[in-house]
């Protein structure tokens, strides 16, 4: 097996692309952006908030202009910006307005559309057409997408086209549905026309709420450019609707991260629900982490990175019905129950009962440390190999051996447990001996790391290669990191196993670190996050990622817009006002949207959706389905809980 020696990845060499002064592809940096909240058509607000984000890094930064009158007021923005010094290209963000594209792309630097409501509407009807049919639809489409292409060409304006997940249209949903393929054919439909007025400024995005989809529709647009043009343009990734706090930023770093790991993406913009200058240090670590991706080879690359689809889901005998999530007690010096609660377990020293979390770890890795204390019924204890014995409690204490503790004498296995026996595998190495004598056993468990730049690669080539040999153990996903910060760690962590687990990869997830390491104060003019209970951190951010791929679902899951200049109500306090309130409701998906730009569409999956409909009116949806129109926003949180009551959605919060 090659696995260990597979090559480094290198970046997806695209089509160079000029957005005012900054150069986008071909090689360049991969460029970091944002998008303001305010409104456009307060000038002042508009440029100071631009400031604050191009002094955080930003090197774009996304201006929406919803009709005419805003797409005018980009003039007096930009104006303003170059007379304050700041040369950053700015860029349009247009949803359903071409005549406010055609006057912003005079004045901006590049414009933003998206396919799926540009020229057709989104009313979710399922309408069927005919080849003739569908080919007159086509046609009206060059017909009205055609002048903006001209104007950008002649005013060597950039532009971007955007396919969000949420917003295919009816057209492209009936023949394709709800998929990466829709998503992919959208934008293709307006680059094969911009293509035929030899217009090629562009750059693509596959926005998705959702990472696993989002993934998979990149991947997919690389492919289906390089066979149909045999050219890349440039690409902008991002997950739209991530949310706000940790798992916004897991959610992205996920999505984003898988991507650029495998060298593909040219700009990235992380979508909080936060001010947009707290997106950046985001942006900025993902690109940091992704550094190695970042030297490039000055050949075409197409083969080695677009030969990589998304995998089958790898099937295993795991014993485990649900990837497990082991808690890493490594380094501390005692154990007592109360160390517990950290990881989802609290005592009840009066009932002498444990309760135990819906983010619970399953297993406690207590390194050569056997615990004196009753343990609650679902938790077990991983030990090392050398002090693990039979006399222990076989129900609770499992062993794990590193490489070369897996022999006796002669080449015979040192596995000792009757049912479970995890092996440590460092799969940057080669480790074909131990999988050749292990792999009939069924008792198994493999945890495998990598602490190489391409260390996400080799587990994916490690797990790949088992399944082509027929071996079906179960795999642990370890991943130790070594950055100074809590922010930087928990993109490591994403990005390193989230990648994995969207390519289906995966039985378990063991995060590490050192606390004793980190940064918890002000440094370089940047505050980095508190380390209030490391153990905590270090399982919320395990359920988090599984969560994030939807392989283990332990929470409420929010999927909340950025916020921008069309938002119709307070998004960040509301944002706040629902998690609150049902941040108890496991398995529910609610969308917050700030209007009907990220409403109905752009709530994809989401179970109810509360949508801004007007200033201080709020559209509450199931599904995709209007069931309260114009609600007052000061009784609007309410009238969403009693929707999730009307539907037996709802269950009360525990005391």
């Amino acid at each position: 097996m090659n696995y260990y020696n597979i090559p480094q990845p290198t970046r997806l060499k695209t089509r160079e692309v000029k957005v005012g002064n900054l150069l986008i592809g071909n090689n360049h940096p991969i460029r970091v952006q944002t998008m303001t909240t305010t409104d456009t058509m307060d000038t002042i607000a508009t440029v100071e908030q631009s400031i604050r984000c191009i002094k955080a890094g930003a090197e774009l930064v996304r201006i929406t202009a919803p009709s005419k009158k805003e797409a005018e007021n980009l003039l007096n923005i930009k104006n303003e910006l170059r007379a304050r010094g700041y040369n950053t290209p700015l860029v349009a963000d247009i949803h359903f307005t071409p005549n406010a594209a055609e006057i912003a792309a005079r004045i901006v630097e590049k414009v933003r559309v998206n396919p799926g409501n540009y020229v057709d509407k989104k009313k979710f009807e399922q309408i069927e057409y005919t080849d003739a049919e569908y080919a007159e639809e086509i046609e009206r489409i060059r017909e009205r997408f055609s002048p903006l292409v001209l104007i950008c060409r002649e005013y060597g304006t950039a532009m971007r086209i955007g396919t969000n997940h949420g917003s295919l249209s009816d057209r492209i949903m009936s023949r394709y549905g709800d998929t990466a393929n829709g998503m992919v054919e959208s934008a293709m439909e307006f680059l094969r026309i911009a293509r035929s007025l030899d217009y090629h400024n562009i750059i693509l995005s596959m926005k998705s709420s959702n990472p696993i989809v989002m993934v998979e529709a990149y991947r997919l647009l690389v492919n289906t450019m390089d066979t149909e043009f045999g050219e890349i343009y440039p690409l902008h990734l991002g997950v739209t609707e991530a949310g706000d706090g940790e798992d916004g930023r897991i959610k992205s770093a996920i999505g984003i991260g898988t991507l650029l790991q495998d060298g593909i993406g040219d700009t990235i913009r992380v979508s909080l629900t936060e001010d947009p200058e707290f997106e950046i240090p985001v942006c900025v670590d993902l690109v940091k982490l992704n550094s190695e991706a970042g030297k490039l080879n000055s050949q075409n690359n197409l083969t080695n990175n677009t030969k990589h689809q998304t995998p089958n889901k790898r099937i295993s005998n795991s014993k485990f019905p649900i990837p497990q999530v082991i808690a890493d007690f490594m380094l501390a010096e005692t154990i007592a129950h109360q160390d517990l609660q950290s990881i989802g377990y609290t005592y009840n020293e009066i009932t002498d009962k444990w309760n135990i979390a819906d983010a619970a770890a399953d297993f406690i890795y207590t390194s050569n440390k056997i615990l004196d204390f009753a343990l609650p019924g679902t938790l077990r204890v991983l030990v090392d190999a050398n002090v693990w014995n039979e006399k222990l409690d076989t129900e609770k204490y499992f062993p794990l051996y590193q490489s070369n503790e897996i022999f006796e004498t002669n080449k015979t296995l040192n596995l000792k447990h009757q049912t479970l026996n995890f092996i440590a595998l460092d799969v940057s190495k080669n480790v074909d001996e131990i999988i050749e004598a292990t792999k009939n056993n069924d008792t198994v468990v493999y945890t495998i790391y990598s602490n190489e730049s391409n260390g996400m690669q080799q587990c994916r080539a490690f797990a790949q290669e088992l399944a082509e040999h027929n071996i079906h153990h179960p795999i642990i996903i370890a991943v130790e990191s070594h950055h100074s910060s809590i922010d930087e760690q928990l993109i490591h962590f994403a990005q390193k196993a989230g990648a994995l687990f969207l390519d289906g990869i995966g039985n378990g997830i063991w995060l590490m670190n050192d606390p004793s390491k980190i940064i918890n104060q002000k440094v370089n003019g940047r505050t980095y996050l508190p380390v209030k209970n490391n153990h905590q951190f270090l399982n919320n951010t395990s359920f988090g990622i599984l969560q994030a791929t939807r392989k283990r679902i332990s929470k409420t899951e929010y999927i909340s817009c950025p916020s921008c200049g069309r938002t119709l109500f307070e998004l960040q306090e509301t944002t706040a006002k629902i998690r609150n309130r049902t941040n108890h409701l496991k398995g529910l998906k609610i969308a917050i949207m700030g209007c009907i730009v990220n409403g109905p569409g752009e709530m994809a999956d989401a179970d109810f959706g509360y949508v801004g409909s007007g200033v201080g009116k709020i559209t509450l949806y199931k599904g995709k389905e209007v069931v309260k129109k114009n609600i007052d926003s000061e009784v609007a949180v309410d009238e969403l809980i009693n929707l999730l009551k009307e539907n037996d959605a709802w269950i009360d919060a525990p005391l």
